[in-house]
């Protein structure tokens, strides 16, 4: 049986010998070397052809999101599994966007990140569940749309008329004031007129008002 390689890379020497041990209880599976930093592991991940590299991102140096980036391009075969203190989102989103395949905390049970361990090799993503809920969240919530401008179904420009008129500007104070002919003008207050379906200056003011246009309401 060919059996999963896997490197180290953390900075507590007894964590990763927690890890090892863990790691040697699983027939199919073989540490195949350990690193203190992402430095260490970008130095000798191409010498050890791990399939997994099981890693804290809160590390001195580079870093684990850095180490993360680097090592996915430096090695396209060996899967990144984040193992961190950290599930902030910050931490998770940084993390996924420069490579890692799974994202574990490390309170995560045995089983829990032996099965990681495998799913990752295979191909799969993979989540803690606390993470998995997070980002299950954030791809729920719809994103933000931004705020449509009052009276949508008028130009820039003949929204730009109707907030003068709401001011209570003649024709000719618009014509001064955005440097186009009185003639051009009317013709904007016909079609605000008839899109808004107002027969007056007065409706069309009141309109723009309640929708901020105008400033405050008289």
């Amino acid at each position: 049986m060919e059996r999963i390689r896997v490197l180290l890379v953390d900075d507590h020497a007894h964590f990763r010998a927690g890890l090892r041990a863990l790691l040697a209880t699983a027939p199919d599976l073989e540490v195949c070397g350990e690193a203190a930093s992402g430095e260490e592991a970008l130095a000798v991940v191409g010498r050890m052809t791990p399939d997994v590299v099981l890693l804290d991102l809160g590390m001195p140096g580079m870093g684990g999101v850095a180490a993360t980036e680097r090592l996915v391009a430096a090695s396209p075969h060996a899967r990144v599994l984040v193992l961190s203190m950290s599930d902030d989102d910050d931490s998770v989103f940084a993390a996924l966007r420069a490579g890692a395949r799974g994202y574990l905390l490390k309170g995560a049970g045995r089983a829990e990140i032996l099965r990681s361990v495998r799913a990752v090799a295979e191909g799969e993503a993979i989540f803690g569940p606390s993470i998995a809920l997070r980002l299950t969240a954030f791809f729920a919530t719809p994103p933000a749309t931004p705020s449509q401008p009052p009276f949508p179904e008028l130009t820039a420009r003949e929204r730009e008329v109707l907030d003068l008129v709401a001011r209570h500007r003649t024709n000719p104070q618009i014509a001064d004031a955005l440097g186009v002919s009185s003639k051009t003008v009317r013709n904007h207050v016909s079609n605000v007129f008839a899109k808004l379906r107002v027969a007056d200056r007065a409706t069309a003011a009141e309109l723009a008002q309640r929708s901020g246009l105008g400033g405050t309401p008289r």
